[in-house]
């Protein structure tokens, strides 16, 4: 019977997932000199996502026919809301990893930036459930800011606190479940 409200209850494990019980853990590379801002970034990030997943797909023509074929995954980047506070440690690591990326005024790289080893790093978002343990983790690989948004300033903001969000691209992720199982 479809309308049976018992029967979906039954299937609706640990009263279903809540969006809001994650944590993010990003490692700026040592080379940024952070300071806090590791440790600062998995209280101050508001917002971030589990991964979606696309696979392409190659159209080939027989006979009139398109028929498709499963193409290469691609993995979109992945955007954080973060929290500003006044020691703007969190921010200033994102300026500082950036700018070692690319100079803003000479438009050179850091030697320590040399390559993708020396300025990507590894990112998890744990999902916890209502009871504290992590039931998901996503880990991305090779991961790196490309993207920083403005913070608005107005006058006429009260009671408000700055945020600002943060877009990186990263080579892939991995998911893994509550027992260690590697997903994906």
């Amino acid at each position: 019977m479809p309308f049976n409200a018992y029967e979906f209850r039954a299937q609706l494990q640990g009263d279903g997932a809540r969006p809001n019980l994650f944590e993010v853990q990003l490692t700026f590379p040592t080379s940024v000199n952070p300071g806090a801002a590791n440790r600062k970034l998995t209280f101050m990030c508001k917002t971030a996502s589990m991964p979606g997943m696309t696979i392409g797909h190659v159209p080939l023509f027989y006979f009139g026919r398109e028929v498709k074929l499963a193409g290469n995954r691609t993995f979109p980047e992945w955007t954080l809301s973060v929290i500003n506070d006044e020691d703007f440690s969190v921010r200033n690591g994102f300026e500082k990893w950036m700018n070692g990326m690319n100079r803003v005024v000479t438009n050179v790289r850091d030697q320590w930036a040399g390559n993708s080893l020396g300025y990507s790093t590894t990112a998890l978002v744990n999902q916890f459930s209502k009871t504290g343990e992590i039931i998901k983790t996503y880990t991305f690989t090779g991961m790196f800011p490309v993207d920083m948004s403005q913070i608005d300033l107005d006058w006429g903001s009260n009671d408000t606190i700055e945020e600002f969000s943060v877009t990186l691209a990263y080579q892939y992720f991995t998911a893994t479940a509550k027992d260690g199982t590697v997903i994906v």
